[in-house]
């Protein structure tokens, strides 16, 4: 029996046998990770080590330090150039502002050229070719509704740098009243008159009921002397 027992455990029918360490599983992690840290730090003083050999980190700090001064440059000149960007944007708006001001009151002027130019023409063809003294010119009347008469007449001294003229204007009109022959002076159109080279006046009259205005006359007189005289049929 003995000599069976001997014989199995010394043949390949014998059972297995296991060999396993006394030290504990959470020992044995613990052990790893030392190793693994103390490994990783060797390492890491090895990279640096060849760094500052190689001379690859002298003066990182310095360039680094520059980039950010170099930046900031940037940024100022920056915001420095946007500034001028828009106080000239700011400008530019307010020279069109003004150019189209100045260009709406040179429309205007042109106008009124053209308008003092018209007159001048207008005033230059009522100049006769050779004329002196005082002389009426343009004498309209017209006769509204509501027996209302208006009047407009221009007196003027034809000639260049001409001396100060003091008188007085008289307007007259004449017709039939009632169907009789009818005259009558306006009060208000005796007034006084006083320019050197021309005058414009104009007023209104009201006439009596059934009145037929057929000619309307207008007088400068100087003192006692008439210098000038026109009349319109109506």
């Amino acid at each position: 029996m003995r000599f069976k027992l001997l014989r199995r455990r010394l043949t390949i029918s014998a059972p297995r046998m296991a060999v396993r360490s006394a030290m504990p599983w959470p020992l044995r992690w613990a052990v790893v990770a030392i190793v693994l840290g103390f490994c990783s730090a060797i390492g890491l003083w090895a990279f640096e080590f060849g760094k500052s050999i190689a001379g690859l980190d002298s003066g990182a700090k310095e360039e680094l330090v520059q980039l950010r001064s170099e930046v900031a440059q940037l940024r100022d000149e920056r915001d420095k150039a946007q500034s001028v960007l828009n106080t000239s944007s700011s400008l530019i708006t307010s020279e069109k502002a003004a150019q189209e001001r100045m260009a709406a009151q040179i429309r205007v002027l042109e106008a009124d050229n053209r308008a003092l130019r018209d007159d001048l023409g207008f005033f230059e063809k009522l100049i006769p070719a050779s004329a002196e003294g005082v002389a009426i010119r343009g004498l309209q009347a017209e006769v509204l509704s509501g027996a209302q008469l208006k009047w407009q007449v221009l007196v003027m001294q034809p000639v260049r740098n001409a001396p100060e003229f003091r008188g007085r204007l008289e307007i007259s009109i004449s017709g039939t009243l009632d169907g009789k022959p009818w005259m009558m002076d306006l009060p208000d159109a005796a007034q006084a008159l006083q320019f050197r080279q021309y005058r414009r006046i104009e007023g209104m009259a009201v006439l009596p009921a059934q009145a037929v205005v057929k000619n309307v006359s207008a007088r400068v007189v100087e003192g006692s002397t008439v210098r000038a005289a026109q009349s319109v049929k109506l």
